[in-house]
Formats: C-alpha cells, structure tokens, sequence
C-alpha cells in the first residue's frame, strides 16, 4: 500500500505560519502528481494547491493563492505546503494526496493514494 505521511501541523494564531510536509516512505513520491486538501468539521473535503511532478506547474484554490505555497524537493521525497497569513478559516485536516503523472488538479478523483492527515488549527 503506498502511502504518503503528512506532518508539520500545529496550533498557530492568526497571522502566523506553518510548513506541511509530505513524504513518501515506501515509493517514489517524485514520479507523482501531489496534491493538499484540507476538510473541516462539517465541510466537504476541497483542494488547496497542487503540483506536478517536476514541481514546474503549481495550482492554487482561490483562498490559498497568495499566502500559500507549495513546492517539493525530489532528492528528499518531499513535498511541502507552506501557509502564510493563516486565518481561523483555514482550521482544518490536510491531507496530502498522490496521483499519476499529469497537470496538478485539485479535483479529489485524481489522487490515487492518501495520508493521515495532519492537523491545523488557527486561534483567533
């Protein structure tokens, strides 16, 4: 089963900052298409940003662009989401999500292999 491993959650106030990791302990994260999505309690799951696997082509929800970023690094297996700006409104689970090699698309079908998630919680 491949799984990728979210971390780098926490409890942050408003204004702050956090920077998610994703890493894939048992493939290839590199070869893949990654995703962020985050839900919250009583929400429908929605997409953040995305990437492709070369890290050349990056997506953004309208309520991420311009305060997150999302960005990998191949030599480390890793991907990273790094929110900026955080509002009590981005208090969610994130989930970090693989997918085939393709255009980044914060559509959930496209992601063929899920984490944990990680909790983010922003204080008000």
């Amino acid at each position: 089963q491949l799984q990728p491993v979210e971390s780098g959650g926490g409890l942050v106030q408003t204004g702050g900052s956090l920077r998610l990791s994703c890493v894939a302990s048992r493939f290839t994260l590199n070869y893949y298409v990654v995703g962020w999505f985050r839900q919250a309690p009583g929400k429908e799951r929605e997409g953040v940003s995305s990437i492709s696997s070369s890290g050349d082509s990056t997506y953004y929800a309208d309520s991420a662009a311009g305060r997150f970023t999302i960005s990998r690094d191949n030599a480390k297996n890793t991907v990273y989401l790094q929110m900026n700006s955080l509002k009590p409104e981005d208090t969610a689970i994130y989930y970090c999500a693989a997918g085939s090699a393709g255009a980044p698309s914060l559509r959930a079908p496209r992601y063929d292999w899920w984490g944990q998630g990680t909790q983010v919680t922003v204080s008000s």
